[in-house]
């Protein structure tokens, strides 16, 4: 094969990073067993940073970037996979350590390879993506440490981003009251259709407070970090969990023991990128059951892959709203 196609493409040139499209064939992807016909990809908080390069998320140069691709298989060496499958990949280093979506086509590790469900398109698979498999995630660990409808009032925080979209909606399904934190009014109606029952302004939880205070939030979906994080945590009633699943209002967690040890709040650390191949199914097949399609589709916007400078500074500056799912052939 020696026709090329078009790829977004990270790569460094005299200590200085860069990223912009390239022409590229099959001979320059990675020497992986499986070939994919890409379809779309996803922008998340991740891609911005890759994007713009406003963040050390590339490792290794030159690298497509895109951390989701979905696809039909056009060669496998795999006997698991063949082509015309339709599959996925979220996280695995793509656009970290491994090539990854924002290109036309690329080859990929087998082990990293899902199955779409049958319940999806491929379309619909990257409206999910990392954002909506790691809000899944995080909605299977809150159950887990025994988190149930009628423990109370469920905060989501980072709302209208990705992970927060399609962690409203699954949870309203299943019968949470659910609370979002935003820092934009506009989207309030957005937020109530997906099945926000109220609101909470973000500037109230990232103000520093004291180490414990008035008991709100049986449990939360934390996308932001930093203070947000610690006031959630402040927040969270007796035997209450919180499932972090994000860093964009900061790395740091200037919390104290005392929700952990006077609460037994519970902090559930939640990594999408390596989660092994039985947790990922379990989730796909959740979303499958549990996420309204509806509701997906109207969270959902499509754009072409040529906008990707625009849309990798927007999501940084938090400028988007619900999930964007990136047409690679545009």
């Amino acid at each position: 094969m020696t026709d090329t196609f078009r790829a977004f493409v990270a790569d460094e040139k005299d200590g200085k990073y860069t990223a912009d499209f390239r022409d590229i064939t099959v001979a320059d992807l990675p020497a992986h067993g499986v070939l994919v016909d890409v379809a779309y990809s996803t922008v998340n908080y991740k891609d911005g940073l890759a994007v713009t390069g406003k963040g050390k998320i590339v490792r290794k140069y030159p690298l497509v970037c895109g951390i989701d691709l979905a696809g039909t298989v056009a060669e496998s060496s795999d006997t698991n996979f063949k082509a015309g499958d339709a599959v996925l990949v979220n996280g695995w280093g793509l656009s970290e350590s491994e090539s990854g979506g924002y290109t036309q086509k690329q080859r990929v590790n087998p082990n990293f390879l899902t199955r779409i469900p049958a319940a999806f398109s491929a379309k619909q698979a990257m409206a999910i993506g990392t954002a909506g498999y790691t809000a899944m995630l995080s909605v299977i660990a809150l159950e887990q440490a025994g988190i149930k409808p009628a423990s109370g009032d469920i905060l989501v925080t980072g709302a209208a981003g990705g992970v927060g979209s399609v962690a409203i909606a699954i949870l309203a399904k299943l019968g949470y009251r659910v609370i979002a934190s935003t820092g934009r009014p506009a989207t309030h109606e957005y937020l109530k259709s997906l099945g926000a029952a109220d609101f909470i302004a973000r500037a109230d939880l990232e103000k520093a407070g004291r180490p414990l205070e008035k008991a709100r939030w049986a449990g939360a979906v934390d996308s932001v970090g930093s203070q947000t994080l610690a006031t959630v945590l402040a927040q969270t009633k007796d035997e209450g969990a919180v499932a972090a699943c994000g860093l964009a209002g900061g790395t740091d967690l200037p919390t104290s023991v005392m929700p952990f040890i006077l609460r037994g709040v519970k902090l559930l650390g939640i990594n999408s990128v390596t989660a092994s191949a039985a947790r990922r199914e379990q989730a796909w097949a959740r979303l499958a059951t549990d996420l309204d399609i509806a509701k997906l589709d109207a969270m959902t916007t499509v754009e072409p892959l040529s906008k990707i400078k625009t849309l990798g500074e927007m999501i940084l500056r938090g400028e988007t709203r619900g999930r964007i799912v990136i047409d690679v052939n545009k």
